[in-house]
C-alpha cells in the first residue's frame, strides 16, 4: 500500500491494512516536525547519562543538585488536575493487544494503562497496529473474537486511558526523518496525540500519558517542551496533555521535586516503578566493589533503599499538589491451586495496604482479578476522598537513606537460577512478539530480564557475589546452568503448545548480555536491531 509521506520521511515496514489510518500525511508531518526540534536535544541528554555514569564508575556518589535548590525550596504547585485523573486510586496496566486493551478497559480499575514500552514487544505491527486498536478502542469501535469464537467488547463504563511511549533510550528504526531514525517515544507520542487528542477532549477524558525511564528534571523539561510544540500544532489548549513520570532510576530519586517543577502545567503526579528501579541501582553501581543485593525476591518494597525512594515520592507529590501512584505488584492470580492462590491475594492485598497507609493515592495491577482487592485497601484509607494530599510526609530523606543498599544476602543456587530461567523465558517470548509474560505466577516485563541478567552479571564480577553455601558465581557456573534453565524453559513452552526457536537464541543473548566484561545498558537495545 503506497502513502503519502512528508518530505524527508521513510518507512522501511510494511503497510498493512489499516496502517494507512495511522500513518497519515500530516501526523507523521507532526511527527517529523518534533523530530527536527527536538532529536539534536535528545541526542545530548543521552550522552550526558554516558558522561554521568562515568562519574559514577569512578566512585562519585549521586547527591541533590546545588543548581536546583531554588525549586526544593520554592512555594509551587502543579496546576490542577482534569475531573478525569482525580481519581486513580486503581490502575491497571498492559500492552496494546485488542483483548488486553479491551479487557484492561472492562476491569473496574479507575484508570487504564495501555504500554508501547516495557509490557510491549516492539515489533513494527505490534507498535502501529497497538496505534489502530487505541483510535478503535477510544471510539468505541473495538472487539475481538478470539479462536473459539468468544467475543470481546468495551463496556458501558470503562477505565480512564493513559498511554505510555517509549523512553529516551529507544529508537523506532524503521521510520527515518532526514535519513535519521526517530525518538519511539515521540514517534508513538506524535501518532496517538495527533489522530487521538480532540477526540479524548470531546469525551471529557485526555490525553493523557504515562513517562518511562527518566534521569534527570533535564529530560521531563524536553517532554514538556515537546508537549508544548504538539499542542499547538494540533490547536489545543496548552496544559490539556497531562503525564505521570514513572520513577524508575535511582538519580531520578534526586531530581523528584525538579521533574515536578518542569511538568508543573502539564503534570499528573509521579509513580514509584519499583522493578527497573532495582535494575537501574544495580546498573548505576555496577563497578562499586561494595554493592552487591541480595537475589530478587529480597528486594521488598520494606528493604530501607526501597522503602526510603518511596515514602519520598508520596512526600515530593503531596508537597506540590500532585498525585504519588504506588507501583506494581508482579503477583497475578493462580488457577488451580488455592493454597498458592491465596498467598497471591494476600500478597496483593498486603502491598496495596501499606501504599495506601503510606499516603499513596492508588496503586497498579496486573490483573484484572487484583482490581477489587486493591481497590478494598485503597477506599479503608480514603473512603470518599479522590486523593490523601492532605497527608503530608516530613521526613528528611536522602543520600544516606537511597545509596542504603541492604540486604546483600541471601544469593542462593535457587535465586541464581531463576533469574537464569526467567531471563530466558522472558527473552525468548519477547523475540516472539510477547512483552507481557506470566511466569512462575508473576507477571513479567522487560524490566524482569533486566533485573536477572543484571544480577547475574554483578554476582560474577563482584567479590560478594557467593552463594550461600560458600561457592563464588563463576561464568562457567552461570554457563552450565544456562544450558539447564534453557531446557526446563522448552519444556514448559512446549507443554503450552509454543514453539521453541526464540528460546535458543534468547539463551544466547542472555549468555551474552549477563557474561560480557562490559555490561550493556539496556538488553532491549541489541534485542530490537535483532528483532525484524
Amino acid at each position: 500500500m503506497n502513502l503519502t509521506l512528508p518530505a524527508g520521511v521513510q518507512i522501511n515496514a510494511p503497510i498493512n491494512a489499516g496502517y494507512e489510518t495511522i500513518l497519515t500525511h500530516d501526523a507523521l508531518e507532526l511527527v517529523a516536525k518534533l523530530h527536527r526540534a527536538f532529536e539534536p536535544r535528545r541526542q545530548e541528554l543521552l550522552a550526558a547519562r554516558i558522561t554521568r555514569q562515568a562519574r559514577i564508575d569512578a566512585g562519585e556518589m549521586p547527591d541533590f543538585l546545588p543548581e536546583t535548590k531554588h525549586v526544593r525550596e520554592g512555594d509551587w504547585k502543579v496546576a490542577p488536575l482534569p475531573k478525569a485523573l482525580e481519581n486513580r486510586r486503581v490502575e491497571i496496566t498492559g500492552p496494546v493487544e485488542a483483548k488486553m486493551i479491551i479487557n484492561a478497559y472492562n476491569s473496574g480499575a479507575d484508570s487504564y494503562m495501555s504500554d508501547f514500552e516495557d509490557s510491549n514487544s516492539p515489533k513494527w505491527d505490534n507498535q502501529i497496529q497497538g496505534q489502530v486498536n487505541l483510535y478503535k478502542a477510544i471510539r468505541r469501535e473495538l472487539s475481538f473474537k478470539n479462536e473459539a469464537g468468544k467475543e470481546y467488547k468495551l463496556n458501558d463504563k470503562i477505565a480512564t486511558l493513559q498511554v505510555r511511549p517509549r523512553g529516551w533510550h529507544l529508537d523506532e528504526k524503521h521510520v527515518l526523518i532526514d535519513g535519521q531514525r526517530v525518538s519511539g517515544g515521540i514517534f508513538d507520542f506524535g501518532l496517538f496525540l495527533f489522530h487521538n487528542a480532540k477526540e479524548q477532549i470531546a469525551r471529557g477524558a485526555g490525553p493523557f500519558f504515562y513517562l518511562p525511564k527518566m534521569e534527570s528534571h533535564l529530560e521531563a523539561r524536553l517532554w514538556n517542551d515537546i508537549f508544548v510544540m504538539a499542542q499547538d500544532h494540533i490547536g489545543i489548549p496548552q496544559g490539556t496533555v497531562k503525564a505521570t513520570v514513572l520513577v524508575e532510576t535511582i538519580l531520578a530519586t534526586f531530581e523528584l521535586e525538579e521533574i515536578l517543577y518542569e511538568l508543573r502545567n502539564h503534570s499528573a503526579g509521579l509513580n514509584a516503578g519499583r522493578w527497573d528501579y532495582i535494575f537501574s541501582c544495580i546498573k548505576k553501581f555496577k563497578k562499586n566493589k561494595d554493592f552487591c543485593l541480595a537475589q530478587r525476591g529480597a528486594i521488598t518494597m520494606e528493604v530501607p533503599f526501597m522503602r526510603s525512594y518511596a515514602l519520598a515520592l508520596v512526600q515530593a507529590c503531596h508537597k506540590r499538589g500532585a498525585p504519588a501512584m504506588g507501583g506494581m505488584s508482579a503477583l497475578i492470580p493462580i488457577k488451580n491451586d488455592p493454597v498458592a492462590n491465596e498467598k497471591a491475594l494476600a500478597g496483593i492485598r498486603h502491598d496495596k495496604t501499606r501504599d495506601a497507609n503510606d499516603g499513596f493515592d492508588g496503586g497498579w495491577v496486573a490483573h484484572p482479578g487484583l482490581v477489587s482487592i486493591a481497590a478494598e485497601e485503597f477506599q479503608k484509607v480514603l473512603g470518599d476522598r479522590p486523593n490523601q494530599w492532605e497527608k503530608q510526609r516530613n521526613e528528611n530523606f536522602g543520600p544516606k537513606d537511597w545509596l542504603n543498599f541492604i540486604p546483600e544476602t541471601p544469593i542462593t543456587e535457587a535465586g541464581l537460577r531463576n533469574n537464569i530461567n526467567v531471563g530466558i523465558h522472558y527473552l525468548g517470548s519477547w523475540l516472539a512478539g510477547n512483552g507481557c509474560v506470566p511466569i512462575h505466577n508473576l507477571m513479567e516485563d522487560a524490566a524482569t530480564a533486566e533485573i536477572s541478567r543484571s544480577q547475574v552479571w554483578q554476582w560474577v564480577v563482584s567479590p560478594k557475589g557467593k552463594l550461600d553455601d560458600g561457592r563464588k558465581v563463576t561464568e562457567d557456573m552461570v554457563r552450565g546452568m544456562i544450558a539447564e534453565e534453557l531446557a526446563k524453559v522448552k519444556a514448559v513452552v512446549t507443554a503450552q503448545g509454543e514453539k521453541t526457536e526464540t528460546y535458543d537464541q534468547a539463551a544466547v543473548i542472555f549468555d551474552k548480555m549477563s557474561l560480557t566484561p562490559e555490561y550493556p545498558e539496556f538488553l532491549t537495545l541489541p534485542l530490537y536491531e535483532a528483532m525484524e
